[in-house]
Formats: structure tokens, C-alpha cells, sequence
């Protein structure tokens, strides 16, 4: 235990980059940058509604993917056609077996260079071990080939049965990233996941010439440094690809479970097959489930749930007293891949949305951290449109409370969306 805390545990720093706070419409704001602070409700649901995430579609439409409940739960799905300033739209006849979801749904757009084929949109979901339920293990994927008009069943891979490889991934795919062969890129995508025993897990994505997918036999990706995966407990990797994802590097941006060092990266100049020893992430980066996308000036808008482990902070926001850590919430991170790169903190955070303990009436810098998970696009004309799930209101049930599956609330957990033009936040520092 010495040797854990000796090798793997740092000390919480705090971040110097500025902070704009999206929570709270300050007074006489300028017309034109109000709608900064004014959220899109996608689902206000009846109790718990979690974890999200988005893709673009070629019309411009916004389809995003929930589940009902915390990570368990039927898929869900919402559409925006006017760039998510609403949401009136679902997908209609959904498959059968999107009903028994078993952990959060990732979607992705497969953009095929070595098949003429047009583009097909890939739904994931786990089948983690969840206490008194029933788990096929392995992973399920789902495949519209129509731009998510309609979808393929639940098609479950490296299961209980499987012969040849069993496993209970948590959050598959956390990244999906399209590879290189030979300096260009081929119909393969690397999948990352990882399990409860805290062993991250990387498989291939391919397509057979009739379009069957297959995914490789999963295998550690990371053994080589075992003991930091192991100490930091990594999970949810984030993949990026340098160089506005046209380069040849990539970066792995982790989370830090176990909340003794921050967020971890490493780097691959083989496509994933081998990994730089892993550094911390600056403090202005550290959280858990990263979810990173290119802006079209080329840098990086990454969301995520922040961790501060800051002493100094600690002794003025806490959650509990029991806590060496406490969250500010909802957060978007903007700065360069070279940034990250050269250990430089970056540009900017901004606090997107207040997601509200049980104690909170008004915003404050200290959130609830059940938050995250974000569904991210950028639309054509620069405008990112984020969406999480979270407590984002201080109104509670007027009587008894809502019954979910991480308890009872007396606050609902639900789902909101913000559109976001940087230069526009750029523009409030600068008052």
C-alpha cells in the first residue's frame, strides 16, 4: 500500500486557465451571446434519464442515443433538425432488443474508404454484471445503413457463449477510432473498452464483402503499464487522432477512477499497437469521460465530468467531508492537440450547466458530479451541440420521491442540450 501511494498517488493541483461559467445569465449580457446560457431541454423524463451521446447526420439533423436509467436501461432516442434548439422526434419501430439495454449507448459514423459503400452509423452497447440481473456478457451493436432511419437488432459479440473469448465490457465503445495502414486510412476501427477488474480492452472493427461486421478477439492494450492502469483504476479512454484527425499520432486521454493522480494520457505512433509510457493530464483536464472533437479553426473542444483534488480548493468546496475530491460539474475544455502534447493546460474551461446536490437552491462552483457522458457535434457553421444528462433543476417532487435505479431521488435526472460557439465565450472573457 506504501508503494501504491508512493508510485501512483499525486497531489491535486488547481488550473490557472480562465473558467467562464455558462451556468448563471449575468446581468445586461450582450442579446447576441444570451442563448449561451439558455439550455435545450432533449428529455425531462420522470426520474432518472442518463448518459448520452450524439451524432450528426448528413441532412444536418442531430440524432442522440440515451438510456433509461443509470447506465441500464431501454435505448433511447431523440432528434433535432434545426440544430438542436428542439428535439420533437424519435426514432420510429426501434428494434425489439434495444428494450434490454444493458449499459450506455455509443454511436459512430463508419466512413468507408476501401469499400464503395455509403456510410452505415454504429450503435453500441455493453452487457456489464449488474446486481441481481442476468448478463449475456460481451457487447451488442446495432447498424443503420440509412442514416438512422432504421436499425439492425442487437447483434451480440464475445458473450457468455462465445467459445472463444468471454467478457463484461463497461462503456463499449468509449472511442472508435478509424485506422491507418501504410499512411492511409482502411475500413478498420480500433474499439476500446474496459471491465470491472480495471483491464482496458481493445478490438477491430471490420466489414466481410457481403458487409458482415466482425470485431477481433479483444485484447489488453495496455499491459505494459499494468500497474498505473491497475493503481489509477483507467477506464472510458478517449482516443484522439492529431493533427485535426488526419495525422499519424494518437492520444489516449483516461479517467482516473480511483481519483488519486489525474487524468492520464499516452501516445501511439503505430496505430495503437504499442503506447508511450503514460503523464498526467494538466489539472485543467482532468475528469472522467472525455469526449473530444475538432473544431474547424483546429482545436479541440473536449467535455467531461471534472475532478479537483486541489488542498487549497478542497478547504473552501466539498460535497463531503469524507471526500479528498469534489466536482465542478459539466465542463468543456478548449485548447490544441499540441497543447496536451507539450503539457500546457490549454485555452479555456467553461462550467456548460449547474448540476444540483441535494442541498444546493443556486448554483455554485461545487456540483453534483452525476454528469458527463456527453453527446457532442459541431455543426457546419462552427456551433457545437452538446448534451449531458444531470440534477438541473433545484425543484423536487412535491410528493414522496421518484423511484430509479440508483435509488431515491427527490430531484429528476434529465437530459439537456447547449449550443456553443467558442469565439462567442471568447467574447464574455474579454468583458
Amino acid at each position: 500500500m506504501c508503494f501504491f501511494k508512493r508510485k501512483y498517488a499525486t497531489e491535486g493541483r488547481d488550473y490557472t486557465i480562465p473558467q467562464v461559467d455558462l451556468s448563471v445569465k449575468p446581468e445586461n449580457v450582450d442579446p447576441e451571446l444570451a442563448y449561451l446560457f439558455e439550455p435545450t431541454t432533449l428529455d425531462e423524463g420522470n426520474g432518472y434519464l442518463g448518459h448520452p451521446d450524439s451524432v450528426l447526420l448528413k441532412d444536418g439533423s442531430i440524432l442522440t442515443f440515451y438510456p433509461e436509467g443509470h447506465g441500464k436501461g431501454r435505448t433511447l432516442s431523440k432528434i433535432s433538425h434545426d440544430g438542436g434548439l428542439t428535439y420533437p422526434d424519435t426514432i420510429e419501430n426501434a428494434p425489439k432488443s434495444w428494450a434490454n439495454s444493458l449499459e450506455t449507448p455509443t454511436v459512430y459514423r463508419l466512413e468507408f474508404t476501401e469499400h464503395a459503400w455509403e456510410d452505415k452509423l454504429i450503435l453500441t452497447c455493453g452487457n456489464p454484471k449488474w446486481p441481481n440481473l442476468k448478463s449475456p456478457g460481451g457487447f451488442s451493436c446495432s447498424i443503420s445503413s440509412d442514416e438512422g432511419k432504421t436499425w439492425t437488432e442487437y447483434q451480440n459479440f464475445y458473450g457468455n457463449d462465445d467459445p472463444v473469448f468471454q467478457c463484461f465490457p463497461i462503456v463499449p465503445m468509449s472511442s472508435l477510432t478509424k485506422l491507418k495502414e501504410n499512411g492511409k486510412f482502411v475500413d478498420r476501427w480500433m474499439g476500446l473498452f474496459h471491465e470491472s477488474s480495471f483491464v482496458n480492452y481493445k478490438t477491430i472493427l471490420t466489414f466481410d464483402d457481403e458487409g458482415n461486421m466482425h470485431w477481433s478477439k479483444p485484447e489488453p492494450y495496455f499491459a505494459a503499464y499494468r500497474g498505473i492502469e491497475k493503481a489509477s483504476n483507467m477506464c472510458e479512454v478517449e482516443c484522439v487522432r492529431s493533427e485535426g484527425g488526419r495525422g499519424d499520432e494518437l492520444m489516449l486521454i483516461t479517467r482516473s477512477n480511483a481519483k488519486n493522480i489525474n487524468s492520464l494520457l499516452t501516445f501511439s505512433k503505430d496505430e495503437g499497437k504499442t503506447w508511450s509510457k503514460p503523464v498526467e493530464a494538466p489539472s485543467a483536464l482532468s475528469g472522467e469521460r472525455h469526449k473530444a472533437d475538432y473544431l474547424s479553426d483546429g482545436r479541440l473542444f473536449i467535455t467531461f465530468r471534472s475532478i479537483e483534488r486541489d488542498k487549497e480548493k478542497l478547504r473552501k468546496n466539498r460535497e463531503k467531508k469524507t471526500m479528498n475530491w469534489y466536482s465542478e460539474g459539466w465542463i468543456a475544455w478548449v485548447g490544441t492537440y499540441d497543447d496536451l502534447k507539450n503539457g500546457r493546460e490549454g485555452e479555456l474551461r467553461m462550467k456548460v450547466a449547474h448540476t444540483y446536490l441535494n442541498n444546493q437552491n443556486a448554483p455554485c462552483i461545487t456540483a453534483n458530479a452525476d454528469t458527463g457522458y456527453c453527446g457532442n457535434v459541431v455543426l457546419e457553421d462552427g456551433t457545437v451541440v452538446t448534451s449531458s444528462y444531470g440534477i438541473f433543476s433545484p425543484e423536487t417532487k412535491e410528493q414522496g420521491t421518484y423511484s430509479t435505479d440508483k435509488g431515491k431521488q427527490i430531484r429528476k435526472t434529465y437530459i439537456i442540450s447547449k449550443r456553443i460557439r467558442v469565439e462567442d465565450v471568447e467574447k464574455l472573457l474579454e468583458k
